[in-house]
């Protein structure tokens, strides 16, 4: 049967014709069963023709392995173009990983031996394409001979070649050292460049191998030079540069073999100085060249002046036009800004600019710069645009801005007060935006500030009769509230505007909080705990606060709800405790992770106490009590006193971090009560050590003590236990 198909063009056309996708797989399969009843028949003149229409199949993305044997016997044909078609097949449809390529080793080595050099040049594109690891150890010593041949179009084509081979078998880059260096004395810029190539290569994966090509400087100092004072050439001229691409690649070599050596380094300071201001920086490949130059500048062990030099390249390139130029310029500006800080400050006015850029890789590469440059000189011009950054930077931004301004005011504030309205500032503008650690880390600023407290407390009292929709903003203003609220009603602070405040308009805003649909349960929970440290701080007003306070003890929040239900116990059973456990907070030490101790605030002086259930027979009490104590403030304070059984608190503080917490249990009734227990339970961020109880029983009428100690406790923000009785 006769099978009639398409020349290459008329299937082309075909394909382009189809008006769907399922027209087109319909022409494309016909014609590949045409193609495989040709692979089929014996004699086939038009081989080299089907294989060309296949490749196109594949480029198109449809299956065309099929035809990957035929490659094979069209690579075996002595006819040059059926060997051009089988090779690029080969290149196309085989790859390392397939048997079919194995079979291919034979007449590549065949061809690297022919006498035709197009030929030899197929077989050596097609073994840098797809050689394996294998195919590469039994034909290395045909390239390294390949490399020594007088036909500079075989030597530049074999250099690429030994360049696959070393990334494919390490092992061999010896094989070709020697050759490489003689080639760098090649007149022709093919194979130089291929040289250059190929030491780069040797060197970045042999330590020796690099000493070894370190003598080879002074030589492609030269060709580097001949580069750049020569003359126009049309053979190698780019827009008025002359070979660039060698260029880029010569610079690449310096850079690697100046790299932590000062006499290889000072060999080519004089031909980077002369690069560097001679090349034109008007058009793209120029900036290729100076920006290579720059790289290798900055990378080996440069003069002072020659890196001032080319941070001044880079400044250069921010001023340009193209956004791709100046993106590469802060980055590598970014990498530098740590080693050489002053030179790069020189340029901080066109990088703050860049932050207006309309670019968003841009815009954050100019911030991470722009915040890499801040320091104690200029922390108030620098924070000045910042902010204004803030106020209209893209959303993605909003974060890594606000974490980069606290990171720097807290490093170079000139003063506390600068450093609270900073923080203030960008709470107001992006509070939503802001970090979880940034509330206790400014409450912590806040009260390590005494000499600020009033001041600050009216600045967040009047940010908050504005906008209560910044929730970490909220939060912090509701905590000085609750801690500094006397101040607030009585003090004058002179920093700021007079403002008559009162008690029921305190109250007024924290009630607003509390109902507000935009606070967060959390915040929620830092106005109720202001409202109740109010009660010890106001004077007309307790009973509305313990309205206030009874209302939430059935809210739907847990969290709320447990809290108005301890506050509520406070106000009814332990009224004689109130004041001292509602005192203010002491100074908040941070620990070495740069957290404070005041982690979890929201919960701090807080007692939390169950009614004990129905006494149970004369030997047998059961009582539950559980909780909440700060013990930077508490001593000893008596915890639990119900049904005759006393129990007493006491830590002595071991450390910075740590402290050792004692418990004594008293029984005064007239019966002994055994089985006495006690459980402790405490965030997971607290280490909790609980020694052996001193028994289990204790004694009636008070004769005896039950003792409890937890020793080693490590980062205690607040400990939770509960006294179990059986």
């Amino acid at each position: 049967m006769t099978v009639t198909f398409l020349p290459l063009q008329e299937m082309i056309r075909a394909i382009r014709s189809a008006r769907t996708q399922c027209e087109e797989r319909g022409v494309i399969q016909r014609e590949c069963a045409a193609i495989r009843a040709q692979f089929r028949q014996a004699d086939n003149g038009g081989r080299s023709h089907n294989l060309a229409k296949l490749l196109y199949v594949h480029m198109l993305g449809y299956p065309a392995h099929f035809g990957q044997m035929e490659c094979v016997r069209m690579i075996a044909s002595p006819r040059y173009s059926e060997k051009r078609v089988g090779y690029l097949g080969a290149m196309m449809l085989l790859d390392e990983k397939q048997d079919a390529s194995l079979l291919i080793t034979n007449s590549i080595k065949n061809d690297l031996s022919n006498s035709n050099q197009y030929i030899q040049s197929l077989a050596l594109c097609t073994l840098a394409c797809m050689g394996s690891a294998e195919m590469c150890r039994d034909l290395a010593p045909e390239i390294d001979r390949l490399l020594r041949a007088s036909n500079s179009y075989i030597k530049k084509k074999a250099a690429l070649c030994a360049v696959h081979i070393v990334r494919k078998v390490h092992d061999l880059g010896e094989l070709f050292t020697k050759a490489a260096r003689s080639l760098l004395t090649e007149k022709n810029h093919g194979v130089v460049h291929g040289a250059v190539v190929l030491i780069t290569e040797l060197c970045e994966r042999n330590s020796e191998t690099l000493e070894r090509f370190r003598k080879t400087v002074p030589d492609l100092v030269q060709i580097m030079k001949g580069l750049v004072i020569s003359g126009y050439s049309p053979d190698h001229d780019v827009a008025g540069i002359s070979d660039p691409f060698l260029q880029v690649r010569i610079l690449r070599l310096l850079r690697i073999l100046g790299r932590n050596n000062e006499a290889a380094s000072d060999a080519m300071n004089d031909l980077l100085a002369q690069v560097a201001t001679n090349t034109d920086s008007t058009k793209t490949v120029g900036n290729a060249v100076l920006y290579e130059t720059v790289l290798t500048v900055l990378d080996i062990k440069s003069e002072s002046g020659l890196r001032v030099l080319a941070v001044n390249i880079l400044g250069r390139f921010l001023l340009n036009n193209d956004r791709n130029i100046r993106y590469i310029a802060m980055t590598s500006l970014q990498k530098i800004v740590g080693t050489d800080h002053n030179a790069v400050q020189r340029h901080r006015g066109t990088i703050v600019d860049c932050l207006k850029d309309q670019d968003a890789s841009v815009k954050r590469r100019a911030l991470e710069l722009s915040l890499a440059l801040v320091s104690a000189s200029n922390i108030r011009s620098m924070m000045k645009e910042l902010l204004s950054f803030l106020s209209s930077c893209p959303p993605e931004l909003r974060s890594q801005t606000a974490s980069g301004i606290f990171n720097a005011a807290e490093r170079y504030a000139p003063s506390q007060r600068w450093h609270i309205d900073t923080i203030l500032h960008v709470l107001t503008t992006a509070g939503g935006d802001v970090r979880d650690e940034t509330v206790p880390n400014l409450i912590q600023l806040i009260t390590n500030t005494s000499e600020l407290h009033c001041y600050t407390v009216h600045k967040l009292y009047r940010a908050l009769l504005s906008d209560i929709s910044q929730q970490p903003l909220v939060q912090v203003a509701c905590w000085c509230i609750g801690e500094y609220g006397d101040l607030l009603l009585t003090g004058e602070c002179q920093e700021t505007e007079p403002v008559q405040v009162t008690e029921d308009y305190v109250l007024d805003v924290l009630e607003t909080v509390l109902q507000s649909h935009m606070s967060s349960p959390s915040t929620r929970g830092f106005a109720l705990t202001a409202t109740m440290k109010l009660s010890t701080r106001i004077t007309e007003n307790v009973d509305r606060i313990r309205s206030i306070v009874s209302i939430y003890g059935s809210c739907i929040d847990v969290e709320l709800q447990q809290r108005a239900v301890e506050y509520n116990a406070l106000f009814k059973k332990y009224d004689h405790m109130r004041a001292a456990v509602l005192e203010r907070m002491p100074v908040i030490e941070k620990n070495s992770q740069g957290h404070t101790n005041g982690e979890t605030i929201k919960e701090s002086q807080t007692v939390k106490v169950k009614p004990g259930e129905p006494q149970q027979p004369a030997n047998q009490v059961q009582a539950n009590a559980a909780f909440y104590t700060v013990f930077s403030i508490v001593a000893t304070v008596t915890v639990y006193e119900k049904d005759g059984v006393t129990v007493t608190l006491s830590c002595e503080k071991q450390s910075d971090s740590g402290l050792t917490v004692t418990l004594t249990a008293s029984n005064s009734t007239e019966s002994d009560i055994r089985g006495f227990t006690l459980q402790a339970a405490v965030p997971k961020s607290v280490q909790l050590h609980m020694k052996a109880p001193s028994g289990d029983s204790l004694p009636a009428r008070g004769t005896a003590k039950l003792v409890f100690t937890f020793a080693d406790m490590s980062e205690v923000y607040e400990t939770k236990v509960s006294p179990v009785t059986s």
